[in-house]
């Protein structure tokens, strides 16, 4: 995670999908992989379904960001496949929103909900509390890519939020909390 830390104070933009998901790789799954050691979940397997629910979170919230990442000088769009659809980083900047720009996005998020598909069964594979709250952070990006559809696509002019229902009910800290406490149950 530190050097996910150090690489947003040097690196502004990712020229590749596979860059952006090496950032990935030390921003959000060093996270699930922590929540899952904690709750004594130790196997490769749970790892790496984790790992591809903590990269489409990840993904989710940059889509959902792009305009906040702007007002940063960040763009977490890869530019590869910007240019794929006719998308410079110069429209990225100049937030010039069109048709190019909604192509891109649609890409993206379907990148993304095959990220999340890949990692869903990973709440199968848990007992307890865990289990409705990995379902439920799932859902809740899931919602995040349902909004940002809902809104047209236009991430340059707002974020977009999924309804209050929608959102995940749990955070890092509760689910470190719900495993902290099935494993003192466990103790007694």
């Amino acid at each position: 995670m530190l050097r996910a830390f150090r690489q947003d104070q040097i690196v502004k933009r990712y020229p590749t999908w596979d860059a952006v998901l090496d950032y990935c790789v030390y921003s959000a799954n060093p996270v699930g992989r922590l929540v899952l050691y904690l709750c004594g979940y130790h196997d490769e397997p749970r790892q790496k379904l984790s790992d591809a629910t903590c990269t489409a979170l990840q993904l989710a919230n940059f889509w959902q960001d792009v305009s906040r990442d702007l007002e940063k000088g960040r763009i977490y769009i890869p530019l590869d496949i910007a240019a794929q659809h006719g998308v410079s980083e110069d429209d990225i900047v100049s937030r010039r929103f069109s048709d190019h720009y909604t192509a891109l996005m649609k890409d993206l998020i379907a990148r993304t909900r095959v990220l999340f598909a890949e990692g869903f069964p990973l709440a199968q594979r848990v007992e307890g509390k865990l289990r409705v709250d990995l379902e439920m952070f799932s859902r809740g990006g899931l919602a995040v890519l349902e909004a940002i559809e809902k809104s047209g696509y236009n991430t340059f002019q707002h974020r977009p939020a999924s309804a209050k229902r929608n959102k995940p009910g749990c955070s890092v800290a509760s689910c470190l909390g719900n495993c902290f406490q099935q494993r003192t149950l466990r103790l007694l």
